[in-house]
């Protein structure tokens, strides 16, 4: 039995920020309350911080954050490690188009996009047109540091992690550097890249506007 990789549609605000977030928030209010007029979308390998930096990019953004993982866990009502062991990763890349396609249809937000989203080339088209993309690049040896502790992710399960990051940086990296804006993600304060963020989406007509 397949699993229905749907979305409901009325689904649409994030929750308030709270504690570090809304401190974030808070010190952007305090310089007028930015507006998005467009969804900003990060891409990268896993590792490379899209959740927690794009919660935090969110708040400064007075904008609502979405991760895609997670809608597609909420859809499917199963972790992704699940969908992967019972249905293969074509089909969970077959369901995390169609809610990346869903949540870009709906009002300007931070998405945060799973590692191999942005591969796939209607997925990548769509956000093109639909959203500011942003690639948060990280270096073999931090992503390494970042990842080896943890098993719940599918491509690195029981495997080398570093030799398996190293392939999939040959093999993504030239298609992320596709990308909108481009943003080194190190091991510093996430505020910093935020800033860098924003910075760079100023250059953007009607991305980023202050009220």
């Amino acid at each position: 039995m397949g699993v229905t990789m749907g979305l409901d549609e009325t689904e649409t605000s994030a929750d308030p920020p709270t504690g570090e977030d809304a401190g974030a928030a808070n010190r952007a209010g305090a310089a007028g309350r930015p507006q998005l007029g467009r969804t900003v979308a990060l891409v990268g390998l896993m590792g490379a911080g899209k959740s927690s930096v794009g919660r935090r990019l969110a708040s400064v953004l007075r904008a609502p954050f979405r991760d895609a993982d997670d809608e597609i866990e909420k859809a499917a009502a199963m972790p992704i490690s699940e969908i992967f062991e019972r249905f293969g990763e074509a089909y969970f890349r077959e369901g995390e188009r169609r809610v990346i396609a869903r949540l870009l249809a709906d009002r300007p937000h931070v998405l945060a996009t799973g590692g191999g989203a942005y591969l796939d080339p209607e997925t990548r088209r769509l956000l093109s047109r639909r959203a500011i993309t942003v690639w948060l690049r990280v270096d073999l040896d931090t992503l390494v540091r970042r990842t080896e502790r943890r098993d719940h992710r599918p491509l690195l399960k029981g495997r080398d992690t570093r030799a398996v990051l190293s392939d999939l940086i040959d093999a993504r990296y030239p298609i992320y550097a596709e990308a909108d804006i481009v943003v080194d993600s190190r091991d510093e304060p996430h505020e910093t890249m935020v800033r860098e963020i924003v910075e760079r989406l100023e250059a953007f007509d009607g991305v980023v506007a202050a009220e």
